[in-house]
């Protein structure tokens, strides 16, 4: 019997433009048949922070040259991302597969996800996305479009939009039917497109939703055995970077949750990773997670190496 297993891309998965990652999904979709061929149901989740930002711009920079081409709405940009990144992760992996005589079709559906209006993120928006613009600039385009920007890190001013909490994936069914059809899913990217329901139908909202956390909700509503998520780093570390650096290989989720409230990882890195993690052991009935990187995908769920969390 197959068991499901969810991977979470990072971004060193995918490129920062159309040309630079269309090189580097095809290492991408190498290691993700080696999972399926381990004897996996998988479902794909990805990142789209540089390609959103890149749609994002785009299109402001074509409107300031002529304003009949209108501002792209952000959950059109998500959607726009989806597409793309989807379908060179389509092509990659559908080659890999056949060059393996592996008989799997690959889709790509562009997925909604549910989110709170009453999320306290929407009142504090942090997410940076899209250019750098000079305070002038900034506050210029704020006036035109009522968008919000903050200094970041002396570099100049950026749009920032709320990263709230996923509720519910609204494609779940499907995604499960397809999976029951044998086929490789990419879903949720970029965290999926935010909405929220506004008399009895969804809307779409400004919004990025954290693409591991999104990944952990869809891997605990498809009631997957695993959820892989594939960053840069090898391990989970503590001290990362320091003389002291320890490397950790198994953790319980009472210990993956005092490091965390220790303050031992990164707010904009690894902390929302090993916060997924927590979040789907916690709520899958047998469930683990693994956080590892991409070349070593494999032996991680192998249990060679990566880092383990579990009950």
């Amino acid at each position: 019997m197959k068991k499901t297993l969810v991977i979470a891309l990072g971004g060193n998965a995918l490129g920062k433009t159309p040309l630079e990652q269309l090189r580097l999904v095809e290492n991408t979709a190498s290691a993700i048949v080696d999972l399926i061929e381990e004897g996996y149901d998988v479902v794909i989740g990805h990142g789209n922070g540089p390609q959103v930002g890149m749609v994002n711009n785009a299109f402001e920079k074509s409107h300031q040259i002529d304003e009949k081409i209108p501002d792209m709405p952000f959950p059109e940009c998500g959607a726009m991302t989806q597409g793309y990144i989807g379908y060179h992760l389509q092509q990659a992996i559908g080659r890999e597969l056949k060059n393996r005589k592996i008989d799997r079709p690959v889709v790509t559906l562009v997925t909604q996800v549910e989110v709170d209006p009453k999320d306290p993120a929407f009142q504090d928006p942090s997410k940076p996305i899209g250019s750098f613009y000079s305070k002038e600039e900034a506050e210029a385009i704020a006036k035109r479009t009522g968008y919000v920007f903050t200094e970041d890190a002396g570099r100049g001013y950026r749009r920032v939009v709320p990263s709230p909490e996923p509720i519910s994936i609204v494609e779940l069914e499907t995604v499960k039917k397809l999976v029951e059809d044998g086929c490789v899913v990419i879903t949720v990217g970029g965290g999926g497109i935010p909405v929220i329901r506004k008399d009895g139908y969804y809307e779409g909202v400004a919004a990025v939703i954290d693409k591991d956390k999104a990944s952990a909700k869809l891997a605990e509503d498809l009631h997957a055995e695993k959820l892989l998520i594939l960053t840069a780093v090898e391990q989970v570390c503590l001290n990362y970077g320091k003389d002291d650096e320890k490397r950790l290989s198994d953790l319980s989720q009472e210990d993956a949750r005092r490091y965390m409230d220790e303050g031992h990882f990164a707010r904009g890195s690894m902390l929302p990773k090993v916060e997924s993690c927590i979040r789907f052991v916690e709520h899958a009935e047998n469930g683990s997670a693994i956080i590892s990187s991409l070349d070593k995908a494999k032996e991680a769920l192998q249990g060679k190496t990566g880092t383990l969390i579990h009950k």
